[in-house]
C-alpha cells in the first residue's frame, strides 16, 4: 500500500511541476544557447529539490496534516504565518483562476466542436471547476488515481512528439554560443516557476505519512522526472531551430507553428495542444489539492463530508469568480508569480529551517549543506526576485 502511495505521490509532484509552462521554456531560453539553458535548468532543479527536502526537515517536527500555515506559525510566529498565508493564497488563487479560465475556454471549444453546441466560454470554466473540485473534495487518493491516468497519457503524447521531432534535430544548433548573456536574467523567472510543486508537499506528507525516507524518495524522484523531460524538450526545441530563429518566434503559437512546419506534420501542433491540455489538468489537480489542504488546516476543518464541502467552496469559488468576472485581476497577479513562489518555496523554508536548527541542533533528519546551503538558496531567491523586478520595470525583456 505504501509503495503504491509512493509512486502516486511522485507522479503528483511531477504532474504539478510539468504544467503548460513547460512549453514556454524554449522561448524563455531563446538566445542563451543549449549549454547555458541546460545549466540554468539544472541549477534551478537543485535549488527546488533542496528546498523541498528542507520542508521535509520541518514536517518531521509537526503533525501529519500540518501545512505552511501551521509550520510558519510554529517557527516564525504570527508575522511569518501572515506572510506564508498571503503567499499561498495569492499564488494559488491566481494559478487556479488561470487554469479555470484557460482550461474552461479549451473545454468549451471542444464541447462545441465535438457535440455541435454553442456553449458560452463561462460554461466550460464552471464544468472544469466542478469536475476538479469534486475529485479534490473526494480526497488525495482520488486525485492520485486521476493524476496517474492523465500523467500516463501525457507521457505517451510527449513520447510521440519526441519521436516525430527527433529526426529534425541538428547538432550545430546545440553548439551555438549565446546571442546575448543578459538574456539569462529574462529566462530565470520562467525556468524557476517551471519547477514549482512545493504547495503540494503538505498534501503528500498527509497522504504518505511522516516516513522521511519514503518522502525523500518522493521529492527527489518526483522532481527528477520533470528535469529529464525538460532536458529532452530543450534538446528537441533548441536542436531544431537556431537561437536567432527561436528569438524571432512570435510567442508560443509562433513557436509551435515553426516546429510543425519544420517537421512537415500538422500532427505536431495537435500533439502539443493535447499535451498542454493534459499538463494544465495535472497542474490544476496538484495546485488545488495543496490549496484545499492548506485551507483545511487554516480553518481547522476535519475530513468529514460536510467539512470537506465547506473547504472545497473556499478553495474553488473565489478563483472561479475571478476567472468569470474579473479575468484582468488574475492575469495581473500571475505577473508576480515568481516573487510569490520564491517566498513560498525558498525564503520561508530557509528561514524556518534556520530557526528550527538553532533551537534543535542535530535532532532528527537534516538536509546536508548546513548554513552555507541555506545562504546559497536565499541568494538564488534574491536573484530570481531581482530578475522579476527588472522585467516588471521594463529594464529587461519579459519573454516566455
Amino acid at each position: 500500500m505504501l509503495k503504491n502511495k509512493t509512486i502516486g505521490s511522485m507522479l503528483i509532484v511531477a504532474g504539478t511541476t510539468i504544467g503548460a509552462g513547460m512549453l514556454a521554456l524554449p522561448i524563455a531560453s531563446a538566445g542563451l544557447g543549449f549549454t547555458t539553458a541546460l545549466s540554468l535548468i539544472l541549477l534551478t532543479w537543485v535549488l527546488m529539490t533542496y528546498t523541498a527536502l528542507l520542508m521535509l526537515e520541518l514536517h518531521q517536527y509537526a503533525d501529519r496534516d500540518a501545512t505552511l500555515n501551521t509550520l510558519a506559525k510554529s517557527w516564525l510566529g504570527k508575522r511569518g504565518q501572515w506572510v506564508a498565508n498571503f503567499s499561498v493564497m495569492f499564488l494559488f488563487y491566481a494559478l487556479c483562476a488561470a487554469y479555470i479560465a484557460g482550461g474552461g475556454a479549451q473545454l468549451q471549444e471542444k464541447l462545441n466542436n465535438g457535440l455541435s453546441l454553442s456553449l458560452a466560454p463561462q460554461v466550460g470554466s464552471v464544468i472544469l471547476a466542478v469536475v476538479i473540485g469534486t475529485v479534490v473534495t473526494l480526497g488525495t487518493s482520488k486525485v492520485d488515481k486521476l493524476n496517474r491516468v492523465l500523467f500516463t497519457i501525457k507521457v505517451c503524447v510527449l513520447a510521440s512528439l519526441f519521436y516525430m521531432l527527433t529526426p529534425y534535430v541538428h547538432g550545430q544548433h546545440l553548439l551555438e554560443m549565446p546571442i546575448e548573456q543578459g538574456l539569462i536574467l529574462s529566462a530565470i523567472p520562467v525556468v524557476f516557476t517551471s519547477f514549482g510543486f512545493h504547495g503540494s508537499i503538505p498534501s503528500i506528507v498527509k497522504y504518505v505519512g511522516l516516513d522521511i525516507k519514503t518522502l525523500r524518495k518522493v521529492m527527489v524522484a518526483g522532481a527528477a522526472l520533470p528535469l529529464v523531460i525538460y532536458i529532452f524538450w530543450q534538446l528537441l526545441s533548441q536542436g531544431m531551430m537556431s537561437q536567432s530563429d527561436l528569438l524571432q518566434s512570435q510567442g508560443l503559437p509562433g513557436f509551435v507553428s515553426s516546429v510543425a512546419s519544420i517537421a512537415h506534420s500538422p500532427h505536431v501542433a495537435t500533439a502539443v495542444n493535447i499535451f498542454a491540455d493534459l499538463a494544465l489538468a495535472t497542474s490544476f489537480l496538484g495546485v488545488s489539492l495543496g490549496l484545499f489542504d492548506f485551507f483545511a488546516d487554516a480553518f481547522k476543518k476535519g475530513d468529514g463530508s460536510k467539512d470537506r464541502i465547506k473547504t472545497a467552496l473556499i478553495t474553488f469559488i473565489p478563483p472561479l469568480g475571478f476567472a468569470l468576472f474579473y479575468p484582468q485581476g488574475f492575469i495581473m497577479a500571475l505577473g508576480y508569480a515568481a516573487i510569490a513562489l520564491v517566498i513560498l518555496a525558498v525564503f520561508l523554508p530557509v528561514a524556518m529551517v534556520y530557526k528550527q536548527r538553532s533551537s534543535k541542533p542535530d535532532a532528527g533528519y537534516q538536509v546536508k549543506g548546513g548554513n552555507i546551503g541555506l545562504a546559497l538558496a536565499a541568494l538564488f531567491g534574491v536573484l530570481i526576485i531581482s530578475a522579476q523586478g527588472l522585467q516588471m520595470a521594463g529594464l529587461i525583456p519579459a519573454i516566455g
